[in-house]
């Protein structure tokens, strides 16, 4: 291969053929054999002639054509990554697009749905304790003196506040407590949708049932309780209405047991009394301030605590409570404890804010607290 691909050696045979040629001229006359063997040779050196200058056209043209393919190669991979580069920057360009887009994107809040005492107008009534509640009232339990008192007559719906007369008429009724109640389709709540960890068929005791109304304000538990009442639900409600009747309760009126509609109504001056009343019920006392409870439903054991945290502070005696809350009544609060050597009864509602209530509390006990030291200091200095 190496002869073909260079002229030199070519030249070289032809040259050796040539003088091997002139060699025969002068030893011998030439012959007809040795003609035969000069035009052989000489078409075997033009055809090496030949073959090597076209092998040696396609080895200088070898080159250039890789170089071209190599070329080719670049630009279609440098294409290719153009390419990508370009689909990774629209890519990233649609996902920067999309950021932008979720980031302008403003999600309104729904709008919480106004209280009653809202749409009232109860909330622009100011009070010197700055209270959040537009409904407050203060009460001595044993004197029916009244500390404080903030649109007391007003008529709103009090949510779970219903369940102290549920209580009420359970205990006064002394149904045996230990009476096992099957949780049905019936008491599944359809007025709010509310959630329950009691599920239907779970069976309690009417006792259990009563301490979870009363304490978590399970609603499942107090539907379950007017259900099963001698008479069926109708009777029961029907006796709730006559107890507060008796009472001397006349802004109050219930529709069910549970407090889920807004339709059952009362005032705080009606609260009050229905506290007092309810808090002569040692069982009713015992399990509204109960700070938890476990029951166990079927396999499970469910943990269950308070809806009121004061229960759980120390510094606080109360003797009885309930909360409640929907939207159309706001936050609200009604219970009985000792402050400053006194039994009060006291009744938030329509508070705004989830601990609101509390905070409201709060604020009474020290305002009482401060003036039983300056009437303490009054009579010291008169005396």
């Amino acid at each position: 291969m190496l002869i073909l691909h260079d002229f030199s050696y070519v030249d070289t045979l032809r040259r050796l053929l040539s003088a091997f040629w002139g060699r025969a001229v002068l030893i011998q006359p030439i012959s007809s054999r040795i003609q035969k063997m000069h035009r052989l040779f000489t078409a075997l050196a033009t055809s090496l002639v030949l073959i090597g200058m076209t092998l040696s056209s396609a080895q200088a043209s070898t080159p250039k054509s890789s170089e071209a393919a190599r070329t080719s190669a670049s630009n279609a991979k440098a294409k290719k990554g153009t390419k990508k580069a370009v689909v990774a920057a629209s890519k990233k360009k649609t996902v920067v697009a999309a950021g932008q887009k979720r980031r302008a994107v403003v999600v309104a809040a729904v709008p919480a749905k106004p209280s009653f005492g809202q749409l009232a107008g109860l909330h622009g009534a100011s009070d010197p304790l700055d209270l959040k509640s537009s409904v407050a009232l203060v009460m001595d339990q044993d004197t029916r003196e009244v500390l404080f008192s903030k649109n007391d007559s007003a008529v709103l719906p009090i949510a779970s506040l219903t369940k102290l007369m549920t209580g009420l008429i359970v205990t006064e009724a002394r149904l045996p407590m230990n009476e096992m109640i099957v949780i049905s389709q019936e008491d599944v709540d359809t007025e709010k949708g509310s959630r329950s960890r009691l599920k239907v068929g779970a069976e309690l005791s009417r006792g259990e049932l009563l301490h979870l109304a009363l304490m978590s304000s399970e609603n499942r538990a107090a539907h379950a309780l007017g259900r099963t009442y001698p008479g069926g639900l109708p009777t029961f409600v029907g006796l709730m209405n006559a107890r507060a009747q008796a009472l001397g309760m006349k802004d109050t009126q219930y529709v069910e047991p549970t407090g889920l509609s807004s339709k059952n109504q009362s005032s705080a001056k009606d609260l009050a009394t229905l506290v007092a009343a309810a808090y002569l019920e040692p069982k009713l006392r015992e399990l509204t301030t109960s700070p938890g409870h476990e029951v166990e439903v079927g396999n499970r054991t469910l943990q269950y605590n308070n809806t009121n945290r004061l229960v759980h502070n120390p510094s606080w005696d109360i003797g009885i409570q309930k909360t409640g809350y929907i939207s159309e009544a706001g936050q609200c609060l009604v219970m009985q404890a000792k402050v400053a050597g006194r039994k009060l009864i006291m009744v938030f509602l329509d508070s705004n804010g989830k601990f609101s209530r509390l905070a409201d509390a709060e604020r009474v006990r020290r305002w009482v607290e401060s003036r039983s030291m300056l009437a303490a200091d009054t009579r010291r200095i008169s005396s």
